[in-house]
């Protein structure tokens, strides 16, 4: 029941899977960008061509974008993609904020999804503890 608590970083790591086994680009910094006139964070991008792509990065190319979870532009031969973390995926619902901002939205995710936690395991007992019945 602990993994419950961690719902939001078995997300991330899920999410990230595709960038971190190099099945897509994966740059060196994928935290978002300061974007420093406006004090804002603008979501981390990679460039990379097509060609460098093989059949798996090319299916998660294909399917990420349609859930949502990644924002993709083409140009003459470069594609340029939005890094594949839950601060990205938070920026591309919310738009470019502060960085408090931020932070107070994965607060806000965390202990959300820590109270939805709570509620399944608390109704999910009488299932296996015949002493809660």
């Amino acid at each position: 029941t602990m993994l419950m608590f961690f719902i939001p970083q078995i997300f991330n790591f899920i999410l990230s899977v595709p960038q971190l086994f190099h099945m897509l680009p994966c740059p060196r910094h994928r935290l978002p960008r300061l974007h420093p006139t406006e004090d804002k964070l603008v979501m981390s991008t990679v460039k990379f061509k097509q060609s460098d792509l093989g059949k798996l990065g090319r299916m998660f190319l294909f399917v990420l974008p349609k859930l949502g979870l990644t924002k993709i532009t083409v140009d003459d031969e470069h594609i340029t993609m939005t890094n594949l973390t839950i601060l990205n995926v938070i920026l591309r619902v919310m738009g470019d904020t502060h960085e408090q901002t931020l932070t107070t939205y994965l607060l806000l995710l965390q202990v959300f999804c820590s109270m939805v936690a709570f509620l399944i395991r608390y109704q999910l007992v009488h299932l296996f503890y015949d002493e809660y019945k």
